[in-house]
């Protein structure tokens, strides 16, 4: 019997927490002011790219765009568009590599 891995490399997550400028307590502490609870060890476990359920792969999706949003100044929060989880894990059904973030214009610049 063929031995499937659970483990998935890191993840689209990863990369745009980087690029936001967020950190797993950022996202953990944004999720508590919603209905998603999240805990360290699972954004961990999503960025590194431990295979999760759906239903997790939701919140942290959930969990990131209530951080970016609450980050953004009021003026550009309406232009954002949500992350949807088939954006963040390589793993999801409908993930697209060619995908193309609509919010780069949004994303803070380093000084």
């Amino acid at each position: 019997m063929e031995e499937i891995s659970r483990d998935h490399g890191t993840q689209p997550l990863d990369a745009l927490m980087i690029q936001w400028g967020l950190s797993n307590h950022d996202l953990v502490e944004a999720a508590g002011k919603s209905f998603a609870q999240l805990n360290h060890k699972q954004v961990q476990k999503g960025r590194k790219g431990r295979q999760l359920t759906l239903k997790m792969m939701q919140k942290l999706a959930a969990g990131l765009n209530d951080a970016i949003f609450l980050s953004l100044p009021k003026d550009k929060r309406e232009p954002f568009e949500p992350y949807m989880h088939r954006h963040l894990f390589n793993y999801a059904k409908g993930y697209d590599p060619e995908w193309q973030d609509p919010n780069l214009k949004l994303i803070p610049k380093e000084s």
